[in-house]
């Protein structure tokens, strides 16, 4: 059988290959001043749609499934007397019942919402409404600090984060911190828990 020719093989097999990129050369010869030769590129960039929530512990664009308790101890002396309890040292992944909140997207306005099954209960058939739950937000490291929706009884609240004028981007971050308001004497006892006694606060955010 004849063979076929290095170059010619070679040749063959180049052709029979998709192209794998985009190149040029001008070759100019002559007695013009100036002389010029040009080649361009073309670039192509592919960026994926992304959506990142984290409340409490975790880092940056990782799923993380530690969820940080807020607990409140309630003095004796300062049941029910309208003076907002701290949390505890240990809440929160801030502690003293702060946690991080960032929300990341990038294909426009998020909608941002808290929901939780109803009032927090002690097991005994008494309960305290999430109204007497404060969040205050604090800036933690972008100039503008993301807002945290309000949190309701059996509800579902959500507030709105636009992104920047002329951007389709949202890249917040916050500290919430958490009180409880201790607006009513009530029974004793403990409320909610570790998702027990609708404990359990879910965020969530949504972009289109």
């Amino acid at each position: 059988m004849r063979k076929l020719p290095t170059a010619l093989l070679a040749a063959a097999l180049l052709a029979g290959l998709p192209l794998l990129a985009q190149a040029e050369s001008q070759y100019t010869t002559g007695t013009a001043s100036p002389i010029t030769a040009t080649a361009r590129l073309d670039f192509q960039i592919t960026v994926p749609k992304i959506l990142f929530l984290r409340v409490g512990a975790g880092a940056d664009y990782t799923n993380t499934a530690t969820i940080n308790q807020i607990s409140f101890a309630v003095p004796a002396a300062n049941v029910g007397n309208g003076a907002a309890v701290a949390a505890t040292a240990a809440s929160g992944d801030l502690g003293n019942g702060a946690v991080t909140a960032k929300l990341v997207g990038n294909n426009g306005t998020i909608t941002l919402s808290s929901s939780t099954v109803g009032a927090l209960g002690n097991g005994s058939g008494d309960s305290i409404s999430y109204s007497q739950i404060q969040t205050t937000t604090a800036t933690n490291t972008t100039a503008t600090a993301l807002n945290a929706p309000a949190l309701a009884d059996g509800a579902v609240t959500s507030t709105t984060v636009a992104p920047g004028a002329g951007s389709k981007v949202v890249n917040l971050d916050a500290k919430w911190t958490y009180a409880y308001l201790n607006g009513a004497v009530v029974a004793p006892g403990t409320y909610g828990g570790v998702n027990a006694n609708n404990s359990r606060v879910t965020y969530t955010a949504s972009m289109p």
